[in-house]
């Protein structure tokens, strides 16, 4: 009987070491991700945040992709292409072999599909989105045309000096037709791409699981389930990653470094971001794209807001609330040093930075003196909308909202706090809502076009889809942006970005606040992750050790 039992342990210790053991994957192979916030949708032609596009960063993919350290762009969905000597045509061998994760094929059609239904206000699928990126990125696109089963050729209005490092976003990916077919205005809650993990629950507002794609036409990946767990606050999240419920967590509190890097079974992982977090002011005017073409056009005057305030109206009051905030203070007590202060709308490594402006500075009594000048000698009041979530350029939004409602208030102005969920605060915000707002960006694919045309370009002041939240609309400015696309010269197109914040900086319609460094936390046991400058999180080579 001793002999048996002995035996019986033997046993089961032996299953547990097995690595096709169920107990061995569940304990090793098993990676929950704490996410300050869920996802709004899970299409990704049909989002614009970050915590949507994390969780299809691992489901989808796109015709390229970015080398795993730069915005360099390779193959991915496509094996090669090839671009016409005008630079208005690019043509793409397919990847053959590919399946999607509901087993049809990837193929030309579906690259035609993914892109047409963004683009095409007659296609059948077009009503199921927004399709805000499409708008910011890729107005330049004309069609998709399908040349073959594995050969598909795109074709541009006008060359576009960044369209490439564009195909390589999360907007493009590829979707399964079946499953758009299958779903129709419910796919983005049954997501099909073709990536290495394949989609199986999302519970709102609690947990999104996706286990790895047996069928996957690289190496399968080293996880066997990826969990993305919500957890908003950060200390509970780090709270989490101690007691080992999560492996991983975004965005820690900068005041809990210390702990994190006195605890041995932690690792901080941090570098500069490439990225943005500012305080958009609206200025009271934008347009609707009713065409959906991604640009003002002449039949489309400029209209009020929904969120129209007198007051923010009037560039002295702006550069009031300029001068009333003391931006140095909020870095080095609120960012506590995990960050540089921001006096352009875009970080300083990128082409066309332009270091030759001179930043508001800190100065309530010139902004008292504003004010007074601007027709409000006693101030007036105002609704700030703060971000319920961290993200990359600003991890604690109520302290930062706390911060600007004090420096406004001693300049007299009274400042209300509005905060709804991550969801409606970006719908409500795109739709110029707001009279002030919390946000911010990181690049998605290193060229300074991605900052300056899509957060602060007038073709993006689009009521309803807005990214210019601030809703700036001088055509001049968007001329500038359009020529800087139109040439491939880096100096041209360097003097036109130039000339654009010079603009941007009189107007004072955004309080830049801060570039922050992308900081996550990791079980010393995770193995593999890369910190990528989009700030994307990819997890395809990552394991537990």
């Amino acid at each position: 009987m001793r002999r048996m039992k002995l035996m019986l342990v033997v046993a089961v210790v032996l299953t547990l070491l097995m690595p096709g053991s169920m107990l061995f994957a569940k304990r090793h192979n098993v990676m929950v991700f704490g996410s300050s916030g869920d996802a709004v949708r899970l299409d990704p032609a049909d989002v614009t945040d970050g915590e949507s596009i994390q969780r299809m960063d691992n489901i989808f993919e796109g015709l390229v992709e970015y080398q795993r350290y730069t915005t360099e762009v390779k193959p991915a969905l496509a094996t090669s292409w090839e671009m016409s000597k005008d630079g208005k045509e690019i043509v793409f061998k397919l990847r053959r072999g590919v399946k999607f994760h509901d087993g049809t094929p990837f193929n030309a059609d579906a690259v035609v599909f993914s892109f047409a239904r963004q683009y095409d206000p007659n296609h059948p699928y077009n009503q199921y989105g927004e399709w805000a990126y499409w708008g910011y990125m890729f107005y330049d696109v004309d069609r998709m045309e399908k040349i073959d089963n594995y050969t598909v050729k795109l074709v541009l209005k006008r060359p576009n000096a960044s369209i490439m490092t564009s195909l390589a976003m999360f907007t493009v990916n590829i979707v399964s037709p079946a499953n758009a077919k299958k779903w129709g205005e419910d796919a983005f809650r049954n997501p099909v791409g073709t990536g290495p993990f394949k989609f199986v629950e999302w519970v709102k507002d609690d947990h999104i699981t996706l286990v790895a794609n047996e069928d996957y036409w690289r190496e399968r990946p080293k996880l066997d389930q990826l969990i993305f767990k919500v957890i908003p606050d950060p200390s509970a999240r780090l709270l989490a990653l101690e007691v080992g419920e999560v492996q991983g967590i975004e965005y820690p509190n900068p005041a809990d470094f210390k702990r994190i890097k006195a605890n041995k079974n932690l690792v901080l992982r941090s570098e500069p971001g490439m990225n943005v977090g500012y305080m958009a002011m609206n200025s009271g005017y934008g347009y609707k794209d009713k065409n959906k073409n991604g640009k003002r056009d002449a039949d489309e005057p400029l209209e009020k807001t929904p969120g129209y305030h007198e007051a923010l109206t009037k560039v002295k009051v702006r550069k009031a609330i300029q001068h009333a905030i003391d931006k140095k203070a909020i870095v080095d007590h609120i960012y506590m040093g995990t960050a540089s202060v921001a006096k352009n709308g875009m970080p300083p490594f990128m082409l066309g930075y332009n270091d030759a402006i001179e930043d508001f500075k800190y100065d309530p009594e010139l902004s008292k003196r504003l004010l007074r000048e601007a027709g409000y000698p006693n101030g007036f009041e105002v609704t700030l909308y703060v971000m319920p979530v961290s993200r990359p350029y600003m991890f604690d939004p109520p302290k930062i909202g706390e911060a600007i409602q004090g420096y406004l208030g001693a300049v007299g102005i009274k400042v209300n706090f509005y905060q709804v969920d991550w969801g409606t605060y970006l719908q409500e915000t795109e739709a110029g809502k707001h009279q002030m707002c919390l946000l911010g960006w990181s690049g998605d694919n290193g060229d300074p076009d991605n900052f300056l045309n899509v957060l602060y370009g007038p073709n993006a002041a689009n009521i309803g889809a807005s990214g210019n939240y601030s809703f700036y609309s001088d055509r001049e400015a968007q001329k500038h942006l359009d020529e800087a696309l139109l040439t491939y010269d880096v100096n041209e197109r360097a003097k036109h970005y130039k000339i654009v914040q010079e603009m941007l900086h009189e107007d004072a319609g955004w309080v830049y606040l801060a570039h922050s460094n992308q900081s996550l936390v990791f079980n010393k046991n995770v193995r593999g992750y890369v910190l990528h400058p989009t700030t994307r999180k990819f997890f395809r080579e990552v394991w537990i050790d």
